[in-house]
Parts: C-alpha cells; sequence; structure tokens
C-alpha cells in the first residue's frame, strides 16, 4: 500500500460518483491527508441494491479525517453540476481537483443497445465528464497545483475493443479524448490525466457484471485509490498521460501487489482496452517514466503487445457465464494447451456463477481436454466441430464424455459471441 504524505491537506477534490466505488475509495484516501471531499453523485436515498449514499460516505470521509460536502449530481444534469460547484467554493473556497469517476456501462453489440442506453452512456461518460471538467476549469485554473483525473483507458484502436461493445468503448474513448484535448488546451495552468486498472476491480458494478464468484479475479479499489493519490500529489507538468494503475506504483516501489488482491494467489481478470499478456503477475514493458514532450505524452501505458486469441477467447466465455449455463452443465473442464499461450486454462461451469481462469482449476476437473491453442480458438469461435477435432485426433478427452457433448452445446450458443 502507498502511505499518505499529507500533501493533500487542505485541498478541495470534486469526485464525481464518489458514494461507492472506485470513487468513495479515492475519496477516503484523500480524507487521511485532511482534505475537503465534495461528493457529487445521484444516491442520496438508500438503493436497494447498491451500497451507500452521498451521506454514508461524508460519514466515513469524515471519519477518515477529511471534510466533507455531500450533494445530489446526476451528471446528465448541467444545472445540478453547477449548483454543486458553486456550493463547493462557497463551503471551501475554491476547488484544486476534479476526478471524473461516474459512468455507465453495458457490455452489448450494437443491435442489442437499446437507445436509452446508448444516450445514458454518451451522457454520464462524455457529456458529464466535459460539462463536469468545463464547470469546474474555471476555478482550478486559480489553484496551485490544479488536477483533473478522468478514470478512462489509454485509447486502443484495436477493433477487438470496438466490435463487441462499440457504444461503450466510443464513451469511454471520449473521457480519454478530453484527457488528450484539455491536458494540451490547459497545459501549464491544469494537469489533467487519466488513469485506468490493469486488472479488474472489485465493485458492486463488477458483481452484476460478472455474477458470484467473479471477485476472486479482481483487485481492491484500493489499487486505484493509491494510484489516483500518486498522480494528484504530483506537480502539474505532469499532464497529458495515460496511467495503468500496476505500472505506475510499481515505479513509485511498490513490490507487493498481494496486498490488493480480493484472493491472493488467484489469476486476475485483464481489463478492457489493454493488451496485456497473460501472465498478471509479469511486469508491464514498457512503462518507463518520461517527462510528457507533447500532447498526450503517455506514461505507464499498456504495452504493444496485443491480448492473445486464448486470453480473449476465456475473457469472453466468462462474460458469457449465466447461472443458466452452470445450472444445465454443472461440469468442470481443463484445458491443456501446446503452442502460443498455451498451458492451464479451466471453465467452471458447476460453482455458484461460473468462473474462467488461467492455471488449474478451483476444483478437480471433471473433464481434460488436450489440443493445440490455434485449434481451441478454431473451436471456440464456431471454425473447428468438437466432434470433428476428436475424430481427427486434434482433441483428446479423458474424464466425462457426456459433460464433453454438454460443453459443445453451450459452445454453439456462445459462437455469437465470439
Amino acid at each position: 500500500m502507498l502511505p499518505n504524505t499529507g500533501k493533500l491537506a487542505g485541498c478541495t477534490l470534486f469526485i464525481t460518483g464518489a458514494s461507492r466505488g472506485i470513487g468513495k475509495a479515492i475519496a477516503l484516501k484523500a480524507a487521511k491527508d485532511g482534505a475537503n471531499i465534495v461528493i457529487a453523485a445521484k444516491t442520496a436515498e438508500p438503493h436497494p441494491t447498491l451500497p451507500g449514499t452521498i451521506y454514508t460516505a461524508a460519514a466515513e470521509i469524515e471519519a477518515a479525517g477529511g471534510k466533507a460536502l455531500p450533494c445530489i449530481v446526476n451528471v446528465r444534469e448541467e444545472q445540478q453540476i453547477i449548483h454543486a460547484v458553486e456550493k463547493a467554493v462557497k463551503t471551501f473556497g475554491g476547488i484544486d481537483i476534479l476526478v471524473n469517476n461516474a459512468s455507465a456501462i453495458s457490455l452489448t453489440g450494437t443491435l442489442e443497445t437499446e437507445t436509452k442506453k446508448v444516450n445514458l452512456m454518451m451522457d454520464v461518460n462524455v457529456r458529464g465528464t466535459y460539462l463536469t471538467s468545463k464547470t469546474c476549469l474555471p476555478h482550478l485554473r486559480k489553484s496551485r497545483n490544479a488536477h483533473i483525473l478522468n478514470l478512462s483507458p489509454p485509447m486502443n484502436l484495436n477493433p477487438m475493443w470496438f466490435k463487441n461493445h462499440c457504444a461503450y468503448t466510443i464513451s469511454k474513448y471520449g473521457m480519454s479524448m478530453c484527457v488528450l484535448g484539455m491536458a494540451e488546451e490547459f497545459r501549464g495552468e491544469v494537469a489533467v490525466n487519466a488513469l485506468w486498472p490493469k486488472t479488474a476491480i472489485h465493485t458492486a458494478a463488477m458483481d452484476m457484471l460478472g455474477g458470484s464468484g467473479i471477485e476472486k479475479q479482481c483487485r481492491k479499489t484500493d489499487i486505484l485509490a493509491d494510484a489516483a493519490y500518486c498522480i494528484l500529489t504530483k506537480p502539474k507538468s505532469f499532464t497529458g498521460n495515460f496511467v495503468i494503475d500496476e505500472v505506475l506504483l510499481r515505479e513509485e516501489g511498490v513490490k507487493d501487489f498481494d496486498v490488493y488482491a480480493i484472493a491472493p494467489g488467484h489469476p486476475l481478470m485483464p481489463d478492457f482496452f489493454l493488451d496485456v499478456e497473460t501472465d498478471m503477475t509479469a511486469k508491464l514493458s514498457g512503462s518507463q517514466h518520461e517527462e510528457p514532450s507533447g500532447a498526450g505524452g503517455s506514461t505507464g501505458s499498456a504495452p504493444a503487445k496485443p491480448l492473445s486469441p486464448v486470453a480473449e477467447t476465456f475473457r469472453v466465455i466468462q462474460g458469457a457465464m449465466s447461472e443458466e449455463y452452470v445450472r444445465t452443465t454443472q461440469g468442470v473442464f481443463q484445458f491443456e494447451l501446446s503452442g502460443d499461450d498455451g498451458g492451464t486454462w479451466y471453465i467452471d461451469l458447476k460453482t455458484k456463477g461460473g468462473s474462467t481462469g488461467f492455471g488449474k482449476p478451483p476444483v478437480t476437473a471433471d473433464v481434460v481436454m488436450s489440443m493445440s491453442s490455434a485449434d481451441f480458438v478454431k473451436m471456440f469461435t464456431g471454425k473447428l466441430k468438437p466432434t470433428m477435432a476428436f475424430m481427427s485426433g486434434k482433441l483428446r478427452i479423458k474424464g466425462n464424455m457426456a459433460l464433453a457433448i454438454k460443453l459443445e452445446k453451450m459452445l454453439t450458443q456462445l459462437n455469437s459471441k465470439l
């Protein structure tokens, strides 16, 4: 864990979506320095399924040593943003830091994404980030060490990141484009950077997306809070960067990343938009720290190595997991893959919620399948029938053959997503 330095004492942070999750974690880290936190979020009344309100977050921030100003803000409503900013300036005398954390997500294809969902993602992620930045900037320019930090990814134009959830990708890259433009526009006055996690982070949203058991493949929000703190305590000359949490923290001397894991030692799921190795314990390449030399200089950006076809296949399978698949299959499959990106992988369709990952399954496998990585990808994308692979000797199966046949049925349903 990154220790606090006291550098944010007396600073005022305006954080959108700070009632829970990543936004609240960043707020609590700053509160330990004695910072003022404006909690700009929608949840004033307890949500039926999501934890926390702006008032419970305020109590936690005060308990941690900060001062809190809870404000009801839906970033889709410009007047609510303006009112909250005015209230913040009146209460604390100014704004030093803006964290654009509020975000909406729908991991659906173009034809499956309802217009209202498209509007929500564009309104919250792009327009909300833009308008909140615009409203805070006149006050930020008066601060001695002003920062805007957007929770958005490096802009990776690999089509893989567009094909499964085009609208969501466009909306998150819109936030990143705000970083590119505003970093250059306000260079020397306000630092503008982006922060993104290397691995999936365990939040209420992740529970909804991934289902039960997903948390073992995630890290805690603490890693993003530490990385954000590190960025926000840097001079404003540090601007225009797309920072990856783990890369930055390694550069800052953090060596023990198990402290951030929900289940230390368990394989971690790579986050979206990063072409990373499947070995999530390996250090990312290209993480040398450089002062930005032009617009959009990148520190701790993702390396150029693309996500392997095998890892991408497992990522999509994980995203398609459902209680229905688990209930009807009730089997654990282990894959021994040879060739590029080979090794042991698994699909658990027996444990509640289901899971996939690199390494041996958490429980003994019912079926062990051995084949080449290339044939595995072909099989899971519908280009090679498992029956044909088995009959031609490309696939070897040990264990419960009935379950192996059940997996083939699931594959036909998954092919449209792969």
